[in-house]
């Protein structure tokens, strides 16, 4: 009998979740086919992994020196199908995730059209909702993963910046403060603000910048806050306070002549946004394809940007 993959990963995780129910559960098996297969690890190294008691499950000698290389070999198989999708463009399968909304809304579409034309036999099917919800549904195994826009801390789920993103401040065309070729936070805090609500990423992201930068977000004369994108894209070119959004969230009122970006002198809102996946999955090959087509098209775009800067 050959040692195998499949066993490892097994092994790994029921030491991870503790139990071999949870592990079934987690790998989607029956809980017979998790004891056989580790137990077939253990005769073929002649020893227990696992020191099983009425109440729980603990890892031996030998279980607690096995399981680094059983993490070391799940990694391995991760970055190895991260690095490999590039060249199976024949995949075929469904595709679910869970999308923010400034990721599901402005920035995805844009790069389904293309993905779909690199993968035309891969089918996507995402839903766009908050973080809460996303980290929910792939916890209970209904998303492959989520795209969300700030990292999350939960013992069962990893997390990595796939996508750069900037925030800017933003006004109607018609606004004073537009034709001015420098604005400082002294000429911003004199005009009233329109925000998204307390909570959210994109608020988040401002009020820790801004205080990186000793400014207190209390000082901005904020006259409306709103749970929706559209909504404060609609108020701001209806020139009833400027706002601090997402670069990606304005380029068709760009387009159009209706909004503007500008920057504030010496602060510079950036963020990451970010995959999450269970750390006890493997994810299936269309989602590293995936997560890997996001990466390279972010990559591209800022290197053009760093080039006509």
């Amino acid at each position: 009998m050959a040692l195998n993959f499949h066993q490892l990963h097994i092994f790994y995780t029921v030491a991870d979740k503790g139990s071999f129910s949870a592990a079934a559960q987690a790998l989607f098996m029956t809980q017979p086919a998790v004891t056989m297969q580790v137990k077939a690890l253990e005769e073929y190294f002649g020893s227990k992994v696992f020191s099983r008691t009425t109440k729980k499950i603990e890892l031996t000698e030998a279980g607690r020196a096995l399981l680094p290389y059983a993490l070391r070999s799940i990694e391995l198989m991760k970055e190895t199908e991260a690095g490999m999708t590039k060249y199976t463009h024949m995949l075929q399968g469904r595709l679910q995730l869970g999308a923010s909304l400034t990721m599901g809304e402005y920035i995805l579409p844009h790069l389904l059209g293309p993905f779909g034309i690199q993968y035309p036999n891969i089918s996507v099917s995402m839903k766009v909702m908050n973080t809460t919800q996303i980290l929910e549904e792939i916890v209970h195994h209904q998303l492959n993963f989520g795209l969300v826009e700030a990292p999350i801390d939960h013992p069962d789920v990893q997390t990595e910046a796939v996508m750069k993103d900037e925030l800017m401040l933003i006004l109607p065309t018609t606004h004073e403060l537009a034709s001015k070729p420098f604005i400082s936070w002294t000429d911003v805090i004199a005009y009233p603000f329109i925000l998204r609500e307390q909570g959210s990423g994109t608020r988040r992201v401002m009020e820790e910048e801004l205080l990186r930068n000793g400014h207190d977000p209390t000082s901005l004369n904020i006259v409306m806050e709103l749970g929706n994108t559209g909504a404060i894209k609609s108020a701001v070119e209806a020139n009833l306070g400027i706002t601090i959004l997402s670069k990606s969230a304005v380029k068709h009122e760009l387009a159009l002549g209706l909004l503007t970006t500008k920057m504030i002198e010496g602060i510079r809102f950036t963020r990451s946004f970010y995959s999450i996946y269970l750390r006890s999955t493997l994810l299936p090959l269309s989602a590293a394809a995936f997560l890997g087509f996001i990466r390279e098209q972010d990559e591209n775009q800022r290197r053009l940007e760093h080039d006509h800067s």
